[in-house]
C-alpha cells in the first residue's frame, strides 16, 4: 500500500454522566473525580471530566468496529485533552501500512469541534492471530 486508506468516521451520542459512569465502572475505576463534576471542579478541574477511560473504550470499540473479525494484538493510546460532558465525540483512523497480513492503524478521538481527545495506534492481525510474524 502506497497512500494511506481513510477509515470511516464515527460519530458518538454527546457526553453524559451516565457513560462517563459506565465507561468507569467498566474499567474499574471508580475514583469519583473521573466521572463527578463537582468533585473534578473541587480539585481545580473546572467542571471538566477527567475521564480518559471513556476516550480509551471508544478508541477500541473504533478498532474493533473498523477491523471486523481481524485480531487487534495491540492498541496504543496517548491523551491529548480532557473529555468534558455534553461533548459529542468522532473517532477516525487512517491505514498507515499493510506487509506480512498485519495491518498498522493510526486512529485518534475528536470532539465536533476538532479538539483531539486521544491519539493512538493499533496493530491489526488479518485472519488468525497465530499466522502474522510476531516482531
Amino acid at each position: 500500500m502506497s497512500e494511506p486508506q481513510e477509515l470511516p468516521r464515527v460519530e458518538y451520542p454527546p457526553v453524559t454522566r451516565l457513560s462517563l459512569v459506565k465507561y468507569a465502572a467498566a474499567s474499574g475505576d471508580f475514583n469519583p473525580i473521573h466521572w463527578d463534576e463537582s468533585v473534578a471542579s473541587e480539585v481545580g478541574l473546572d467542571g471538566v471530566i477527567a475521564h480518559g477511560m471513556l476516550s480509551m473504550g471508544l478508541l477500541g470499540e473504533y478498532v474493533a468496529s473498523v477491523a471486523g473479525g481481524e485480531y487487534t494484538r495491540r492498541l496504543s493510546a496517548r491523551f491529548r485533552a480532557m473529555v468534558r460532558l455534553g461533548d459529542v465525540l468522532v473517532c477516525r483512523g487512517t491505514i498507515r501500512s499493510e506487509a506480512n497480513e498485519v495491518r498498522r492503524i493510526d486512529v485518534r478521538v475528536e470532539t465536533r469541534d476538532g479538539r483531539v481527545v486521544v491519539t493512538g495506534e493499533a496493530e491489526v492481525v488479518m485472519g488468525h492471530p497465530d499466522r502474522a510474524p510476531r516482531r
